[in-house]
């Protein structure tokens, strides 16, 4: 995980632009704030996973977890969306099941990018007024310690 991880059960903790090689697999690690203040991205060649940061056809939401839209959005159109447009982007879910993207297509359709500014996009995200995900409160520090819901 990232250098900002506040999770106790870390093995290797990786820097911003660091580089990492698993078994000839190299990832370089993208410190992608703003879901959460310690949310990377990982590129590996033509692909990168996004985790929450950029997903298919909208972005991370930014209201818990010392989550930030300006900081989202710096880690957005600063980093992540200049990548080449054949990047295919790997989120770490979809919600209507699909695999994977593109850099291309993301910047084309997904509507959370079409916005002129910074301001523009933290408005968006300050509005969405989402319900808080069921169990947070448990499901964020048991994920700190490296628990099961059941170890609680």
């Amino acid at each position: 995980m990232g250098e900002n991880s506040k999770s106790e059960v870390i093995d290797i903790k990786l820097k911003d632009q660091e580089n990492i090689n698993i078994e000839n697999i190299e990832l370089k690690a993208i410190y992608t704030p703003g879901h959460t203040d310690c949310s990377y991205s990982y590129l590996m060649n033509d692909r990168v996973f996004t985790g929450d940061t950029l997903l298919i056809n909208g972005t991370g939401r930014t209201d818990f977890q010392n989550g930030s839209a300006h900081e989202a959005y710096e880690s957005l159109f600063g980093k992540l969306l200049k990548l080449p447009e054949e990047t295919l982007v790997y989120p770490a879910h979809d919600y209507n099941g699909k695999k994977n993207s593109t850099i291309g297509s993301e910047k084309s359709n997904n509507p959370r990018l079409q916005v002129s500014s910074k301001e523009e996009y933290a408005e968006i995200m300050n509005n969405l007024n989402l319900a808080n995900p069921k169990m947070m409160d448990i499901a964020v520090p048991a994920n700190l310690k490296g628990l099961t819901l059941k170890e609680l």
